[in-house]
């Protein structure tokens, strides 16, 4: 079944990537999106064992940013990181980058990216790693998002952090008083390690100006923000860190928006809900189409890109420290979950009838493949699955 953005590629994305020049990255993003679940893409045939029904599937694009195909990637990432999570407090962390440098961000967004996540991973094992405030390793999971809620550009990081860590005696600390390091703190270490990296890159020829700009207007800049406060947000700690990893899940696979959020496509604007932060209402937002693909298809990733970064005691390579933090706490050592196919995920959420015969109640099974751009056999018996 054809979902709302993947309705409006299919009618404006080719005018508009002729009016257009985008990079590769998003214009493949973008076909992805077109081609998801089609013919285009192939499939497979779905047969009661009974032979009550056939029914086809066409298959997802499998893309990042597409939508359509973002639920199963998204459970099977959020039962990875349920695996291995601590059974301790847990902070969520939210590193944003001033809007001063979001012109540097479009001109070099993989550096930035990194530069973001080094300044942040910094800044917290500094702080985390000195007796006054912990003195320990914590594990830290990061999130890129580079949207605010409206699909302008808003490049931030969300960090799970673990509420202890792992001392150089391998004894477990609990952080202290409550509360994970003070705001101010953060805030003020975390602009002079990205202002100090930033700098750093330029010198060695790695970052690249926006047009028109000079080096002189580079460093005005930066001197500018370092005399501006950094917004870094410290949420109050959590009992556990399923909560912050399901919310992250929700962006890991399937980009900025989904179809849930879309309710109205008129042939050229498109109707969106998003929350205000500044009230806490649901509101709408209209846009062109132009507009619409404008904001979207900024936010998809360059390729080869990590936009979830693992440091501490959730690397994969300090499993060894991971598991005796586990033992500490009563944790068996971390056991990988078998991947979730496509039925277990349905029977999970509710939609057995997509996996299930209505007649006699078991469960589908593979039948045979179809070829891409190919159409199926014509037989009755044949229902194309949403």
């Amino acid at each position: 079944m054809e979902g709302r953005i993947q309705a409006i590629f299919r009618k404006h994305f080719d005018a508009y990537a002729s009016e257009h020049r985008l990079p590769l990255h998003a214009h493949k993003a973008a076909r992805s999106i077109i081609s998801c679940r089609t013919e285009a893409m192939g499939g497979h045939v779905m047969r009661c064992p009974a032979g009550h029904i056939e029914k086809i599937s066409y298959n997802s694009c499998k893309h990042r940013s597409c939508p359509q195909c973002s639920s199963l990637p998204a459970e099977r990432w959020l039962e990875n990181q349920k695996a291995q999570l601590l059974a301790t407090n847990h902070f969520h962390v939210i590193f944003t980058m001033p809007d001063g440098l979001h012109d540097l961000w479009r001109w070099n967004r993989k550096l930035m990216a990194d530069l973001l996540f080094k300044a942040s991973r910094d800044t917290l094992f500094e702080l985390l790693g000195d007796d006054r405030y912990l003195g320990a390793k914590p594990g830290l999971i990061s999130s890129l998002h580079t949207w605010g809620r409206t699909l302008v550009l808003h490049p931030h990081l969300h960090c799970l952090v673990t509420g202890g860590g792992l001392d150089d005696e391998g004894n477990w600390r609990h952080a202290r008083q409550g509360y994970l390091l003070p705001a101010r703190l953060v805030s003020a270490l975390y602009k002079g390690k990205m202002i100090a990296f930033i700098s750093k890159a330029f010198n060695e020829g790695q970052l690249r100006l926006p047009a028109g700009s000079r080096p002189k207007d580079l460093f005005r800049l930066l001197a500018r923000l370092k005399k501006k406060k950094w917004n870094v947000r410290l949420q109050s700690k959590y009992s556990h860190g399923k909560g912050v990893t399901t919310y992250l899940a929700r962006y890991v696979k399937g980009g900025p928006i989904s179809n849930r959020r879309v309710f109205r496509f008129d042939g050229h604007h498109v109707w969106f809900r998003y929350t205000d932060h500044r009230d806490g209402r649901s509101k709408a937002m209209k846009l062109t189409h132009r507009e619409f693909f404008n904001r979207l298809l900024q936010h998809v990733p360059v390729p080869y890109s990590h936009t979830v970064r693992y440091y501490g005691l959730y690397h994969s390579h300090h499993i060894g420290s991971l598991n005796r933090c586990r033992s500490i706490m009563g944790q068996a050592p971390v056991d990988k979950p078998k991947l979730m196919d496509w039925s277990t995920y349905c029977e999970k959420v509710g939609l057995t009838d997509q996996v299930t015969c209505p007649v006699c109640g078991r469960r589908i099974i593979y039948a045979g493949p179809l070829k891409r751009g190919k159409p199926p056999p014509e037989r009755e018996r044949y229902v194309t699955a949403a």
